[in-house]
């Protein structure tokens, strides 16, 4: 049977928080309102602008500050920005061994794929699923259970990559191999959402020993 590594890409295939904290920053400094990384933590990050923009700006129009900030985000992603260490390492592997590998996001298309270019990672995934594009996002699973469709592979056969707990939820609920990337979340936070193990990185050491699951049945 095909075996599968699915990535989320925010805080997972590179390092964002910095510049999603950054644009947050601006919008909440244009309007004069308080600002911390504590509180991106705690309402932003993870989420979908769906939810985000009414609950943070309420009587503003919602669909046109997401729109406003993720051209904000783009504008300061530029390309030759490097990906989260280890990943190109790891997905030249998956290449050698025949593994899929498709990429998982609630970003929507514009940016993900700009994030794919600026991180010279576009040419390497069999398949980009977005939420927004899905009956359902993240923390539901059918983003992951999309991209299965999509690459003909068991749940049982995957090992999904995520950084938040809303991503994780839905990479866990799918019946994936769930594994942390601590870029930007305790390894505690990951595991209350359904987390199996966590890693800093793509070439922390204990990553060989979770992708041997991958070479049999990668049951729990």
């Amino acid at each position: 049977m095909t075996k599968a590594l699915l990535f989320d890409l925010d805080g997972t295939l590179l390092v964002s928080d910095p510049l999603h904290i950054a644009v947050f920053g601006e919008f909440f400094a244009e309007r004069g309102l308080p600002y911390s990384e504590e509180i991106y933590h705690r309402k932003i990050h993870g989420a979908h602008n769906a939810e985000i923009f009414p609950q943070l700006f309420p009587g503003e129009d919602a669909q046109a500050l997401a729109a406003e900030k993720e051209a904000r985000f783009r504008a300061r992603l530029s390309p030759g920005t490097p990906p989260m260490p280890g990943a190109k390492e790891l997905l030249d592997r998956a290449a050698r061994e025949g593994w899929a590998v498709a990429v998982v996001t609630n970003a929507p298309r514009d940016n993900a794929e700009h994030m794919m270019r600026a991180i010279g990672l576009d040419g390497y995934f069999d398949v980009l699923v977005i939420g927004d594009e899905c009956a359902r996002g993240k923390p539901d699973p059918e983003p992951y259970l999309e991209a299965m469709r999509r690459l003909g592979v068991r749940p049982q056969d995957c090992i999904a990559f995520e950084d938040s707990q809303s991503g994780m939820r839905a990479a866990s609920r799918s019946g994936a191999f769930a594994i942390g990337i601590c870029s930007g979340l305790a390894p505690d936070r990951l595991r209350e959402a359904g987390a199996k193990a966590t890693i800093t990185d793509f070439r922390d050491d204990a990553l060989p020993g979770l992708l041997a699951r991958i070479e049999g049945e990668t049951t729990s």
